[in-house]
């Protein structure tokens, strides 16, 4: 596997995994079991009928989450070779990656996605900020520093 792969596979898992649990911990502490977090991914495709499918959408929003992780990973680590201070900095450009990726779901791609249009409270906005910059963009940007500072 070339340590750009790596980079991929890591930093996607580390990224799905860490957002995954804080997300579901989050809605958890909220009273919303996980099951209906992962519907609600799914829903972004399907629609309302995401929340009556069982873990049939829940499944399909879990791998959705995975996906999204591979695709936001892959952009940062083929930006890399462009933009070596991305690597080198990671712990700056990770929470800023993080921060833009928040802004793009939350502002283009959920408003665009057939997922219920809902109000979000600012606490959670907040939340899920920090949570961006820490548990998707800084571990995408670690396993960029890790694997591509080998090649």
């Amino acid at each position: 596997m070339t340590e750009l792969l790596k980079a991929i596979v890591w930093g996607g898992a580390a990224c799905g995994i860490l957002d995954g649990v804080a997300a579901s911990v989050q809605f958890a502490l909220k009273g919303i079991e996980p099951l209906r977090v992962w519907q609600g991914v799914a829903s972004g495709l399907i629609g309302e009928r995401a929340f009556g499918m069982g873990w049939l959408s829940g499944g399909f929003g879990l791998i959705l989450h995975f996906l999204i992780a591979a695709i936001m990973t892959t952009v940062f680590v083929g930006a890399c070779p462009e933009v070596p201070a991305l690597q080198q900095f990671y712990w700056i450009s990770g929470p800023l990656y993080g921060l833009i990726v928040f802004l793009v779901m939350h502002l283009i791609v959920v408003p665009l996605s057939a997922r219920p249009k809902r109000p979000a409270p600012v606490m959670v906005v907040a939340i899920q900020i920090v949570f961006h910059m820490f548990f998707v963009g800084l571990p995408i940007a670690t396993a960029a520093n890790r694997f591509l500072s080998h090649e």
